[in-house]
């Protein structure tokens, strides 16, 4: 079993930055790649960035250089840095979980970005 907690979002203004947290637990070792999905109001959720477990990143075209995916060494917690936060980036913010090729999804964490 794997869990994972979000942790980090809240309220910005427009122009600021944010790093969110993707705290993992239980049978890490299982894990094949991560990634931070988005759902904003209106819209359907969408990928925003994916890590491997060889440390290899991938972004949606949108993201155009603000988003930043990483992770720490023990690989037990991922990051999303956003830059240049915009009020489109509103959303509730997703870590994902490929486990041997189950989804395991965290609860979200709400990102608001005021203009």
């Amino acid at each position: 079993q794997v869990q994972l907690v979000e942790s980090g979002g809240g309220l910005v203004q427009a122009g600021g930055s944010l790093r969110l947290s993707c705290a993992a637990s239980g049978s890490i070792g299982s894990i094949n790649a991560m990634a931070w999905y988005r759902h904003a109001p209106g819209k359907q959720r969408e990928l925003v960035a994916v890590i491997s477990s060889g440390g290899g990143t991938k972004y949606e075209d949108f993201v155009k250089g603000r988003f930043t995916i990483s992770r720490d060494d023990a690989k037990t917690t991922v990051y999303l840095q956003i830059n240049s936060l915009k009020p489109e980036d509103t959303a509730v913010y997703y870590c994902h979980a490929d486990v041997l090729g189950r989804d395991v999804w965290g609860k979200g964490i709400l990102v608001t970005v005021s203009s």
